[in-house]
């Protein structure tokens, strides 16, 4: 149990570094072409790599099977929606200097991924996981309260589409990398028409007239694949809750970058309620800590 325990923190924990640096540099340098165009290449790209390590692995079987599972497929379906809705308005916030928003919705999805293991998993929920579940609904409150016209909506749905994407992939309990290519099926045609028009219309920054860049949209793809699959499997190997706030090294590089980097406009108002949400994660992960 501690051996699973140990490689789920430290799978997690690379997929959140990732996420929070590599991700953000990268999607940040090729935003230049457009959040839909960018949108469409990661759901192309990531399903290809997808098909391909499917084929290397020869899980084809374990494909098969889960076609043939009406409940797994519904289940899947929704998740594809969950895990496009997520990659959509995160690629937004980077095209339009929302990082920092993007990163108040990945602080605020752990605690509600800790509410979430507690209701339909029935993980530990002790008093100070309870406080760190008030303490982030506070901070909604006082952003809702003070700053209306500046609530970070792009942050809210970025948290819920990934809180509930983990819930649903926890409960299913398929193949991490072969349900993400399925995922991915469900999205892919959706991705192709949109391209389609793109090109049509001769929005397209990818193309043979530009190889390098072609190349580097290509990459849209493992940097999707890699992150997700190392933190959904920690998410199999250790639960919701514990990876929940492991992934805070997310937001909190997110932030870094977002504010010292890239020079986002910070208002004190949100500064408060980050301070409350950095206090709230303070006190689960030292009851985790405690706990393990």
């Amino acid at each position: 149990m501690k051996e699973h325990f140990n490689k789920g923190l430290l799978l997690t924990s690379l997929g959140s570094f990732w996420w929070g640096f590599i991700g953000v540099l990268y999607f940040e340098y090729v935003s230049f072409i457009g959040h839909v165009e960018l949108v469409v290449h990661r759901c192309i790209w990531t399903a290809l790599l997808l098909l391909i390590s499917t084929a290397y692995l020869s899980k084809w079987k374990i494909f098969l099977n889960i076609l043939t599972d009406k409940k797994k497929l519904l289940y899947l379906f929704f998740s594809g929606f969950l895990i496009f809705t997520n990659w959509a308005v995160w690629i937004y916030a980077v095209a339009t200097e929302k990082i920092i928003d993007a990163s108040f919705g990945y602080f605020i999805m752990p605690i509600i991924s800790v509410l979430l293991g507690y209701i339909f998993f029935k993980e530990d929920l002790n008093n100070k996981r309870i406080f760190s579940i008030f303490l982030v609904f506070l901070s909604i409150i006082i952003l809702l309260f003070f700053s209306y016209k500046s609530l970070p909506w792009v942050g809210i749905i970025v948290a819920l589409s990934w809180a509930f994407y983990n819930l649903i992939r926890k409960k299913i309990n398929v193949d991490t990398d072969v349900g993400l290519l399925i995922e991915s099926l469900y999205i892919l045609p959706f991705a192709l028409i949109v391209f389609y028009f793109i090109i049509k219309n001769g929005y397209n920054d990818f193309g043979l007239s530009n190889p390098g860049l072609s190349i580097l949209l290509i990459l849209a793809g493992p940097m999707t694949v890699i992150p997700l699959f190392l933190y959904v499997r920690g998410v199999e190997l250790i639960g919701l809750g514990p990876t929940g706030m492991i992934f805070y090294i997310t937001p909190t590089l997110q932030f870094i970058l977002g504010f010292f980097y890239y020079n986002e406009e910070f208002l004190l108002v949100k500064f408060v309620s980050f301070i409350i949400i950095w206090i709230a994660v303070i006190i689960y992960l030292k009851d985790l800590y405690e706990n393990n």
